[in-house]
C-alpha cells in the first residue's frame, strides 16, 4: 500500500535514510534532521582520524625527548620485577622495602612492561621504546577523554575534548617520558568512562563494559596505590546515581550491589598479582603502602614565586596556582563556560558532577593533607583529564546555543586564537613542550627565574649530543678521555653509552662543581638559587652551548678553561692547606663567580683563624649569590671569632629563614647563646634541629647540660629530652620512634 505526498509521488511506509536505518513513513525526518545526522556522521568522521593521525604524531614526537629524571629509578625497580618472577620469587629485591629504597611501594605496571618487552626482545635504544610506549598510554588518555565527551555530549564534543586535550604542552610533555604519573591518568579517566557507561546502561549489565571497567581499575591500582581512588569514585558514583534513578532501579539494587563488589574484588586480584610486594600480602602490604609512601617522599628545594622553597613546606595554593600558570587559555575559557552552562543543561547534572568531583576532589585533598608535591603539578596529571572534558563539554554547549550560523563561526574562531599560543609554543620548543606557562602567568619571560622550568631534565639530551659532536681535547684534558661532569649522571651515561672510547662521565655538584676534574659540565638551571638567575650569574661563564626554551636558558654545556680550584681541592683534601692557597687565588683571580674557590678559601682561611680574610671572601660570594648559605654560614662564624655575637646570630637567623633546613645555623645560634649565658635562647635553637629532624649526639649533650642547669637531675633531664623527642615524632606522624622514646623513658622510671 502506498500513500501520496504533497506532489502526488508515491512513498513507501518504510524507508533508508542517509545513514542506513530504516525509518517509519510516520516518522520521516525532515530536512533538519537529515542535516543533523549528516553532521554527526561527518564528526565522527572527525574524531576517528584525529585519534589515529594522533597516536602516530605522538608516538613519533616522544622519539626526541629526553629521559626524565625519574626514569632510571623505576627502570632499575622493573628490572627487579622481572628477576622476581622469573626467579619464582627467588630474588626478592622488589618485594623488600629497606630504609633506602621504597621502590617495591610503586606497582609501576607500565614500566614493567617496557622493561619486559625491551629485554626480552633486546633493545638497544630500550628508552626509545620506553618513550613509544608512554606516548601510547597519553593518546589512551586523549581518546577515553574524547569517548567520555562523547558518551555524554556528542561527537562534536568528542572531538572539541580530544583538541583541547592535544593543544595542551604540560600534558603532551609528560606523554612523552613519564611512566611514573602519566600512566596513572590514562587508568582514571578510562575508569570514569566505563563507571559511568556501566551505570547508564543499568538496569542491564553489559559483560563487555564490566570486563573493562575490571581492568581499568586495575590497570589504575597496578601504576600506583593512589590507583584505589577509582574505587571511592565508582562507590560515589553508583550511590549518586542510585539516588537520582531510585524508582527505576530499585529492584536491581543488590543484583547491581554483587555485580559491582565483583568486578572491585576481581580488580583488585589482577592488580596484586602484577605487584611483588603487594603479592607477599594482599591486604596489609598494600596498606603498610598507602601509610609509608608520604614518609618516603622526598623534599626537594623547588623555585616557587621567586623564592628556593622546600616541597614540603610549600604554599597550600601551589598545585592549583600552578595548574592555573600553565595550561592553555581556550582550557581555562572552555571551564568557565562550563561552570556556566551546566545550569542550562541541567538533566546532564550527573555528568557535570562526576567531572567536577574528579578534577577538585584531589586537589582540595592534596591540601588538606599538606602533601608534599612538586615537579609543577605532575602528581595530580591524573584529574587534567576530567578538567579537560569539563571544558570541552562547556565549549561545545556554548556554540550549540547559538542558532545563528555566524554567531556558532564567530564563537569556535574566539576559541580557535586561544588555541594560537600553545600551539606556536609546541611547535617553536619542541621537545620541552612541559615547559609551558600560559599568558596569564606572563609565559617565559615572568616564569624564568620564578618557578621551576625543565625540572625532569629533559634537556640533558640535547647539551649531551651536543658534547658528542663538537667536544674536543685540549691541554687540560687529563687522561685519554674527555670527562663530562653533571648532577645526573645515569641520563649522561645513557647518552654517551656508544662514545665511552672518548668520554667518560662524572658527578659533579653545582656549587661544588670546581671540586671535580671535568673538562665540560652539562648544567641543567634547576636547583640553581633564582637569585643568580635574576642577576646575571647563570649561565656560568664559559658557557659553549645554551638549551633554550622560548630564548630562556634551561641548561648549558661550559668548557673547563681552568683546573686551579680542582688542583687546589686535591691539595686541600690531602691537608696541604697553604699549597691551596694560591690556587685558589688563581682560580678566582680567572673568574670571580667562581664560589666553590671562594668558599673552599673561606673554610682554609677559618682553620687559620683569619676571620677578616674570611669576611672578606663571603662578601665576594654574596654579591652575586646573597642567599648561599654557606657563605653567609662562613661569615657568621668568622663574626663569631671576632666576638661579633650580634652580627653573627643576625646571620643565623637570615640563614634559617632562607633555608630552615640548615643544621649548621641552629647549632652556631645555640653556641653564641650559651656564650651569651642565655639558656633559654640557646634551648630554643636546638629545640629547631629536633624539629628539623638534625638531631644528633652534640645537639643531645647540650640539651642535657642545659636541662641540668636549669636544676635538673641526670634522670630527670633525659626524661625531658625524651618526653621532647616523643612529642616532636607525634606530631610529625612517626608513631614508631614517639613509642620509642616513650618507652625508654619508662625503662628510666623502672631503673630508679
Amino acid at each position: 500500500m502506498k500513500s501520496k505526498n504533497k506532489k502526488g509521488l508515491g512513498v513507501s511506509q518504510k524507508h533508508i535514510d542517509n545513514t542506513g536505518h530504516k525509518i517509519e513513513s510516520g516518522n520521516i525526518p525532515d530536512i533538519n534532521q537529515l542535516g543533523a545526522e549528516k553532521s554527526k556522521s561527518i564528526w565522527k568522521y572527525i574524531f576517528y582520524v584525529l585519534a589515529g593521525i594522533s597516536l602516530l604524531l605522538l608516538i613519533v614526537l616522544s622519539q626526541d625527548a629526553g629521559i626524565s629524571g625519574d626514569e632510571f629509578y623505576h627502570y632499575e625497580q622493573a628490572e627487579n620485577v622481572y628477576k622476581y618472577y622469573f626467579s619464582a620469587g627467588e630474588d626478592s629485591t622488589a618485594a623488600v622495602i629497606t630504609e633506602k629504597y621504597n621502590l617495591p611501594y610503586y606497582g609501576q605496571s607500565v614500566d614493567n612492561f617496557a622493561y619486559f618487552l625491551t629485554h626480552t626482545l633486546g633493545i638497544d635504544n630500550y628508552m626509545g621504546w620506553r618513550h613509544a610506549i608512554n606516548s601510547i598510554m597519553g593518546w589512551l588518555a586523549i581518546l577515553f577523554v574524547g569517548l567520555l565527551v562523547k558518551h555524554i555530549g556528542g561527537w562534536k564534543a568528542g572531538v572539541f575534548a580530544m583538541i583541547l586535550m592535544l593543544l595542551s604542552p604540560r600534558f603532551i610533555g609528560h606523554s612523552f617520558n613519564n611512566l611514573k604519573d602519566l600512566p596513572l591518568a590514562t587508568a582514571t579517566i578510562m575508569s570514569i568512562y566505563f563507571i559511568v557507561k556501566l551505570l547508564d546502561e543499568l538496569p542491564k549489565l553489559r559483560w563487555k563494559t564490566m570486563i573493562m571497567l575490571t581492568l581499568s581499575i586495575a590497570f589504575a591500582i597496578s601504576v600506583r596505590i593512589g590507583g584505589l581512588i577509582v574505587i571511592g569514585y565508582f562507590a560515589l558514583f553508583a550511590l549518586v546515581y542510585y539516588i537520582w534513578k531510585r524508582q527505576t532501579l530499585k529492584k536491581e539494587f543488590i543484583r547491581v550491589l554483587l555485580w559491582s563488589l565483583g568486578i572491585v574484588i576481581i580488580a583488585y586480584i589482577i592488580a596484586v598479582l602484577t605487584w611483588p610486594f603487594a603479592l607477599k600480602s594482599p591486604i596489609d602490604n598494600p596498606k603498610e603502602t598507602l601509610e609509608n609512601m608520604t614518609k618516603f617522599a622526598i623534599a626537594l628545594r623547588q623555585i616557587f614565586e621567586g623564592e628556593a622553597q622546600w616541597s614540603d613546606v610549600l604554599p597550600w595554593y601551589y598545585t592549583p596556582k600552578f595548574i592555573l600558570m600553565t595550561i592553555p587559555l581556550v582550557v581555562i575559557a572552555g571551564l568557565i563556560t562550563g561552570l556556566v552552562m551546566m545550569f542550562k543543561n541541567k538533566k546532564r547534572w550527573f555528568y557535570y558532577f562526576v567531572l567536577i568531583f574528579t578534577f577538585v576532589f584531589p586537589v582540595f585533598w592534596i591540601i588538606i593533607n599538606k602533601s608534599n608535591v612538586y615537579g609543577g603539578w605532575r602528581h595530580a596529571i591524573f584529574i587534567y583529564p576530567s578538567l579537560v572534558a569539563f571544558a570541552a563539554l562547556g565549549i561545545n554547549a556554548l556554540i550549540d546555543a547559538f542558532k545563528s550560523k555566524y554567531i556558532k563561526i564567530i564563537t569556535i574562531t574566539a576559541f580557535g586564537v586561544l588555541c594560537i599560543n600553545p600551539i606556536a609554543h609546541s611547535i617553536r620548543n619542541h621537545p620541552y613542550e612541559y615547559v609551558y606557562f600560559n599568558e596569564l602567568s606572563g609565559a617565559m619571560d615572568k616564569a624564568y627565574s620564578n618557578y621551576e622550568l625543565d625540572y625532569y631534565f629533559h634537556s640533558l639530551r640535547e647539551a649531551s649530543e651536543w658534547v658528542i659532536a663538537n667536544a674536543k681535547k685540549d691541554n687540560l684534558t687529563k687522561g685519554e678521555k674527555i670527562v663530562i661532569g653533571c648532577w645526573h649522571p645515569k641520563p649522561i651515561d645513557y647518552y654517551f653509552r656508544h662514545d665511552t672510547a672518548r668520554f667518560k662521565t662524572t658527578f659533579i655538584r653545582y656549587n661544588e662543581r670546581g671540586d671535580t676534574d671535568w673538562d665540560y659540565a652539562i648544567i641543567c638551571n634547576t636547583g640553581i638559587p633564582p637569585e643568580q638567575l635574576r642577576n646575571g650569574t647563570f649561565p656560568l661563564k664559559n658557557t659553549v652551548y645554551e638549551v633554550k626554551v622560548d630564548n630562556k636558558p634551561i641548561c648549558i654545556v661550559v668548557k673547563r678553561e681552568d683546573k686551579s680550584d680542582y688542583e687546589a681541592f686535591e691539595l686541600k683534601s690531602k691537608g696541604l692547606i697553604e699549597e691551596a692557597i694560591p690556587l685558589y687565588k688563581k682560580a678566582i683571580l680567572k673568574d670571580k663567580h667562581n664560589e666553590t674557590a671562594i668558599l673552599n678559601l673561606s673554610e682554609i682561611y677559618l682553620r687559620k683563624n683569619m676571620p677578616d680574610s674570611v669576611v672578606m671572601l663571603t662578601d665576594k660570594a654574596l654579591m652575586f649569590n646573597p642567599k648561599s648559605e654557606t657563605a653567609n654560614y662562613f661569615k657568621a662564624y668568622a663574626l663569631f671569632i671576632q666576638n661579633r655575637n650580634h652580627e653573627a646570630l643576625i646571620l643565623c637567623d637570615k640563614i634559617i629563614k632562607d633555608n630552615f633546613k640548615y643544621q649548621g645555623a641552629y647549632s652556631l645560634a645555640a653556641n653564641i647563646k650559651l656564650k651569651e649565658q642565655d639558656l633559654y635562647g640557646a634551648e630554643t635553637y636546638l629545640n629547631g634541629l629536633i624539629a628539623i629532624e638534625r638531631f644528633d649526639q652534640q645537639t643531645m649533650q647540650q640539651l642535657l647540660a642545659i636541662y641540668q642547669a636549669y636544676g635538673l637531675d641526670q634522670r630527670n633531664a633525659y626524661v625531658k629530652l625524651y618526653s621532647t623527642l616523643s612529642e616532636h615524632y607525634k606530631k610529625a606522624g612517626n608513631k614508631k620512634l614517639a613509642q620509642e622514646y616513650e618507652e625508654a623513658i619508662k625503662q628510666i622510671y623502672n631503673n630508679n
